[in-house]
C-alpha cells in the first residue's frame, strides 16, 4: 500500500478545526505536537489515493489563514504494517470526489512534471549529449548506443508537462513547456545539421532508413506509449518511463532529420520530421486523455470549467493535427 505523511503547521487555535475536518476523512493515524510560540504540528498518515481529497479540503478551508502550512511527504515503510482494506472511515458525500484509481495526488504529480519543464544549462547539455549519442548510434547502426540516447530523453518531460498544463488550464506551465520543447528541438536540430555537414551520411543505413519511413503502426505505438508515459507519472512509477522513452523516442528521428538536412538528403529528412511530429502529437493527445481518465482536474469549480474548455480545445487541435499527419503518411506511402 502506497502511503503519504501530511504535516500541517498551524496556530494552536486552528488545530482543533483541522482535526475536526480530518476526523471525517479516511486516515491511518493522526498525531499532534505542541510547538513554541503557540503553534501546532499535526502529522497525518493516509493512503496515496486519499491524499488529494484531504489536501484539497484543507487547502480550501485553511490556506488563507496566517501560519498555515501543509507539506506532503512520501512514506517508504511503517511498522507495524498497515494491511488493506483500512481505513474504516469514508469521506463525506458532500466533499470533493476521491481521485480515480490508485494515483498520486495532483500536487505531487504537478511537482514531478513541472520540474521537467525548466530551462537550465543542464537541460541544454542533456539535449546536446543526447543528439551526439543518437547521431553516433545512427551512423554506426548501433542499437545499444541509440538506446542510450533514448534513455537520456530530455524532450519527453516537457511534452508530458504540456499535456498536464492543458488538463489543468495552467497557461504559465503550458508556455514554459512549449518554450523548452521548441528550444530543445532547435538545439538538437542545429547539432545534427552541423554533424551532417561534416560527416558522410548514407540514407540507406538501416537505423537511419527506419526513421525516415513512417507507417500507421508508428501512430499506434506513439499513442500507446503516450498513455503509458502519463500513467507512469500519475501512478508514481518512474521506472516504467524507461520503456516509454525507448518506445516513443523523440531525439533519434529529430537527429535523423538534421543529419539528412545537413547532407542534402531532403526527402528522407521530411520522413524523419514527419515521424517526430507524429510522436509529439500522439504523446500530447494520449497524455491529455489519460490525465482526464485519471481524474486530474483543478481544485475549484471555476478553474475546472476553464480547464474543461482548454482541454477540449487542445484535444480537438491534437486530433486535427493527427488526422493531417495520417493523411500525409498515406500520401507518402502512395508516392513511395
Amino acid at each position: 500500500m502506497s502511503l503519504r505523511l501530511i504535516e500541517i503547521f498551524s496556530p494552536s487555535d486552528l488545530a482543533g478545526n483541522i482535526l475536526s475536518v480530518l476526523a471525517e476523512q479516511p486516515t491511518h493515524g493522526t498525531w499532534q505536537d505542541q510547538l513554541p510560540d503557540e503553534n501546532s504540528l499535526l502529522r497525518v498518515l493516509v493512503s496515496s489515493e486519499h491524499t488529494e481529497t484531504i489536501c484539497d479540503l484543507l487547502e480550501g478551508r485553511f490556506a488563507g489563514r496566517e501560519g498555515f502550512r501543509l507539506m506532503l511527504l512520501p512514506v517508504e515503510a511503517t511498522i507495524p504494517r498497515i494491511e488493506a482494506p483500512e481505513p474504516e472511515q469514508a469521506p463525506p458525500v458532500a466533499e470533493p470526489p476521491k481521485s480515480k484509481g490508485r494515483r498520486i495526488s495532483r500536487e505531487e504529480l504537478y511537482d514531478d512534471i513541472a520540474e521537467t519543464a525548466r530551462l537550465s544549462t543542464v537541460y541544454f547539455v542533456m539535449v546536446v549529449l543526447s543528439a551526439v549519442v543518437a547521431a553516433i548510434g545512427l551512423l554506426r547502426g548501433s542499437v545499444a548506443i541509440l538506446i542510450g540516447a533514448m534513455v537520456i530523453a530530455p524532450l519527453l518531460g516537457p511534452n508530458v508537462a504540456l499535456a498536464l498544463a492543458t488538463t489543468l488550464a495552467d497557461f504559465a506551465l503550458a508556455r514554459r513547456a512549449i518554450g523548452i520543447t521548441v528550444s530543445g528541438i532547435a538545439v538538437a536540430l542545429v547539432c545534427a545539421v552541423a554533424m551532417g555537414l561534416v560527416i558522410p551520411v548514407d540514407p540507406s543505413m538501416s537505423e537511419l532508413a527506419s526513421r525516415t519511413e513512417i507507417g500507421y503502426g508508428d501512430v499506434i505505438l506513439a499513442l500507446a506509449s503516450g498513455v503509458a508515459g502519463a500513467l507512469a507519472f500519475t501512478t508514481g512509477v518512474p521506472s516504467a518511463l524507461i520503456g516509454v522513452m525507448v518506445a516513443v523516442a523523440l531525439v533519434p528521428p529529430l537527429v535523423t532529420a538534421g543529419l539528412m538536412m545537413g547532407s542534402g538528403h531532403w526527402q528522407p529528412a521530411g520522413g524523419a520530421a514527419l515521424l517526430l511530429a507524429c510522436n509529439i502529437v500522439c504523446i500530447n493527445l494520449a497524455g491529455v486523455v489519460t490525465f482526464i481518465a485519471q481524474g486530474i482536474r483543478p481544485r475549484t469549480w471555476c478553474e475546472a470549467e476553464k480547464a474543461k474548455r482548454a482541454t477540449w480545445l487542445a484535444i480537438g487541435l491534437w486530433v486535427v493535427l493527427l488526422i493531417v499527419l495520417i493523411v500525409l503518411i498515406a500520401l507518402s506511402r502512395a508516392g513511395g
